[in-house]
């Protein structure tokens, strides 16, 4: 009885030990309930990845959280469905079958024509970099934030309100865009709208806000919606990234392009060896004696 008691204790320490080790190399990333997801989970999501796909990616977290939740919500769904036997339906098993094709072409396509991993070198990204650097140029932006009086009754009243206090104490712009600004979203940002650049401006307020400095308050500005009162927050001249700050962006494009011509290629050369041949007659009856694609979703 010891002997079963004291090997009975080994293999529960070997089988928590074991467990442990498991969640240490493939951690929860996030749950919903008693859905979670593990790290292994999310890598394989990812797909075959470049490097630099893996930098652009590690560049941008909330692109992994996004996934990440994504990945939640679709088990929470899929376990639903299942439970309903939603994947035992004619209409579904079809969809199945589509997708599972389409997914094989798609994932095939993508690998068999996807650069190099060298691709593109540096030499190559410096080359696209200068001759690139008219479309890389950033337009002058504004950091603003707005205090909104909309064009309804007792709307002038209002805005002479808005301006009395801003005369008074002209610091004081965060404090009457809380209490004041009919804009919900600015106003509980203390006004702040944030950087745009001058293609993102009405012409009605690009033109007052080169006269003014930054922490300069404009003259109200009439627009069709109301009155807009707009504080310079912050400035920026044009200007063109340097390389680095712009290599990574670079190189994923360059890449995404590449895959993309080499796609174009493959496929042209796939038409030229096996010729397509289309029965018009019949195409132009399909849609005649197609059945409807409506299904009601079963309560």
């Amino acid at each position: 009885m010891m002997r079963s008691n004291l090997w009975s204790c080994v293999l529960l320490c070997c089988g928590l030990n074991s467990l442990l080790m498991a969640e240490e190399s493939d951690p929860v990333i996030g749950s919903i309930g008693e859905t979670e997801v593990h790290q292994s989970e999310v890598l394989a999501s990812f797909g075959k990845l470049g490097d630099v796909e893996k930098e652009a990616l590690a560049r941008d977290p909330a692109t992994l959280t996004k996934l990440v939740r994504s990945l939640l919500v679709q088990r929470v769904i899929l376990q639903e469905a299942l439970s309903k036997k939603w994947d035992e339906e004619p209409e579904t098993q079809t969809l199945i079958k589509n997708t599972r094709e389409a997914a094989i072409t798609d994932s095939y396509l993508k690998a068999v024509n996807r650069p190099p991993e060298g691709y593109p070198s540096e030499a190559e990204l410096k080359a696209a970099y200068e001759n690139g650097r008219a479309a890389l140029t950033v337009p002058r932006s504004f950091r603003l934030a707005q205090i909104f009086v909309a064009d309804e009754s007792g709307a002038e009243k209002k805005l002479k309100a808005v301006q009395q206090r801003l005369k008074e104490s002209p610091a004081s712009f965060a404090q009457v865009a809380r209490e004041m600004s009919e804009e919900k979203e600015s106003a509980s940002r203390d006004g702040e709208i944030g950087w745009l650049r001058e293609q993102q401006i009405q012409p009605e307020i690009l033109a007052q806000l080169p006269q003014l400095k930054v922490n300069a308050i404009s003259a109200p500005v009439r627009l069709k919606d109301g009155w807009h009162l707009l504080k310079v927050m912050d400035m920026r001249e044009p200007f063109t990234p340097i390389f680095d700050q712009v290599r990574a962006q670079l190189a994923q494009r360059m890449r995404a392009e590449k895959s993309s011509a080499n796609i174009q290629s493959y496929v042209s050369e796939v038409l030229h060896n096996h010729p397509v041949a289309i029965n018009e007659v019949a195409l132009s009856k399909l849609m005649q004696n197609a059945p409807s694609t409506d299904a009601g979703v079963k309560p």
